[in-house]
């Protein structure tokens, strides 16, 4: 193992950038090119990479430290074969400025008129075949010079591209979602030449200001104003109403994976910048907001009090499983955003457990154990397309139903790790002994983790069954965007009047819930009600 300085590589011509975040640790383990600090200037973020992998001994820099091309910002130990300088090359002896020399006074003003000049991509510092993520102007729009056209993207870094001139903006060449490469056209800009003044001849007699005397500044014509130094003015604007956010290619990264449009951030950074924190406190907030109920809407349920439960005895804390928290989350967001109804009846299924008792030898030399999940499976399938109201979700957009031409149904499994639905797909076109073998393999799977999220993707309905734990009833909480679920309690023996005498029947507490946002009592009651039908006679399944 062999220790190397990392310095700051060339940064375009930028110097003293500024140090705007600390991606790694001393004792962290990084790979070639993995961000170790995150630079910015005047136009530009950077990521600053690691030239080669191994583990972070020490970090010579801290967020706020301005940093230019050959500055040594930490050390690494690594495999690789160090550099052939390990010093930092001495920077180039810094020319002389020649004497800006005074221009010859022109015969005449220049012409006023505006001209139209191409905007170009200028250099990306190497960089090739970039993003547009953000078009800060619009055709007619005036702009001074260096003023953001548009916002480009790379590997590393996110780049403002600022007008060469002063001018308006005639036409645009680009859009977000564009790749571009130096050398592109951007877009077309009018620019109006500046007049170049005529100086005054000097007087034969007038003398030249004594060597002690004060040459006062010349003093800009109401009709142009001094120009203002430019400024990055992104800081005043309202970056909450979706305005150009100024933020990182690091946190641009992060917010696409969480979904999150930064224009919704509030920023604690230099001048407006949205940081990493900024993005986790936004998302913890928004979970705080769920998790209290304001959802939908705002329900405005206020939030449970903490309690010190060690006041009143022992007590063992445990983290919640992941499976548990996202079950929590969930079930939360459905108990809140379903206008639930919940309706109950009981299936006489004496016939059905006759038939199915009757059938375990065949079933057997099948290699299969005939339970009443499969019959359940086929006569809600048959029910969802006898009462097509059911298999449904309402769109995202509030207006639009979607009706589904499959039947997939989703079946709730208890596991060790909390509660898992797998999904069988096209229940209507497989028969019995193929949905009881899929099932009890889809179940076991569920048992060990071993199913793929896909396996629990897409289901029209829900069956949860609580018959082998007990219980006479239930309310199941509806999955969204599936619009009902069946709960199933245990199975009881009652005497049921026949007209003549009473008669020991099996009888099945079923509990249909519901959103009645998209079903009404109506549609619930019939679907139920064929459902019945169906398990007290399974040769309805075949008409």
């Amino acid at each position: 193992m062999a220790k190397q300085v990392i310095q700051v590589p060339d940064l375009g011509g930028a110097e003293q950038v500024d140090v705007i975040e600390i991606a790694v640790a001393p004792g962290d383990t990084v790979a070639q090119e993995d961000a170790l600090i995150v630079v910015e200037g005047d136009k530009a973020s950077m990521d600053v990479p690691a030239p080669v992998a191994g583990k972070i001994l020490s970090i010579r820099v801290k967020e706020g430290d301005k940093v230019s091309a050959g500055d040594v910002i930490a050390e690494i130990e690594t495999d690789a074969a160090p550099a052939s300088a390990e010093e930092p090359p001495e920077p180039p002896a810094q020319a002389a400025q020649p004497e800006p020399v005074q221009a010859e006074p022109a015969a005449a003003a220049a012409s006023t008129a505006p001209q139209e000049e191409p905007i170009l991509i200028p250099d990306l510092g190497g960089a090739d075949a970039v993003d547009v993520i953000e078009i800060c102007v619009q055709p007619g729009d005036s702009v001074a010079e260096g003023d953001s056209l548009i916002v480009v993207e790379g590997d590393k870094a996110s780049m403002d591209v600022p007008s060469p001139s002063a001018g308006t903006v005639v036409s645009l060449a680009v859009k977000e979602g564009d790749k571009v490469s130096s050398g592109d056209a951007l877009g077309v800009l009018a620019v109006v030449p500046a007049a170049t003044e005529t100086a005054p001849a000097p007087a034969a007699a007038e003398a030249p200001p004594a060597p002690d005397q004060t040459t006062p500044e010349p003093q800009a014509s109401p009709a142009e104003p001094a120009a203002a130094p430019h400024r990055d003015d992104r800081a005043e604007r309202d970056l909450t109403a979706g305005d150009l956010v100024y933020a990182g290619p690091a946190v641009r990264k992060l917010a696409r994976e969480l979904g999150v449009t930064l224009g919704r951030v509030t920023p604690s950074g230099p001048r407006n910048r949205v940081t990493k924190d900024d993005l986790h406190h936004y998302i913890r907030d928004q979970v705080k907001k769920a998790e209290s109920g304001a959802v939908g809407g705002g329900i405005g349920i206020a939030e449970m009090p903490e309690i010190d439960f060690s006041q009143f005895g022992p007590v063992r804390v445990a983290p919640m499983s992941k499976i548990h928290k996202i079950t929590a989350a969930n079930m939360s967001r459905n108990w809140l955003n379903v206008p639930h109804v919940t309706q109950f009846d009981d299936a006489d299924i004496t016939e059905l457990e006759d038939f199915r008792k009757s059938m375990q030898d065949e079933a057997q030399k099948r290699g299969v154990k005939l339970t009443p999940v499969p019959f359940l499976l086929k006569a809600v399938a048959a029910a969802l397309r006898a009462e097509p109201s059911f298999n449904v979700s309402l769109h995202n957009d509030g207006e639009q139903i979607v009706h589904k031409e499959y039947v997939h149904v989703g079946m709730a499994v208890d596991t060790p790790k909390g509660l898992m639905v797998p999904v069988i797909r096209d229940v209507d076109k497989k028969g019995l002994y193929e949905l009881v073998a899929e099932a009890s393999e889809l179940a076991l799977k569920a048992r060990e983790g071993k199913l793929k999220p896909r396996e629990m993707q897409g289901a029209c309905f829900t069956i949860s069954s609580l018959g082998a734990i007990g219980g006479t009833g239930f309310t199941p909480i509806v999955n969204a965007p599936e619009v009902g679920i069946l709960g199933i309690s245990k199975l009881a023996v009652r005497p049921v009047w026949n007209g003549e005498t009473f008669a020991p029947r099996k009888l099945l507490p079923l509990a249909l819930s519901y959103d009645h946002r998209a079903v009404n009592g109506g549609d619930a009651g019939r679907f139920l009600t064929y459902l019945v039908s169906v398990l007290a006679d399974v040769r309805r399944l075949l008409l």
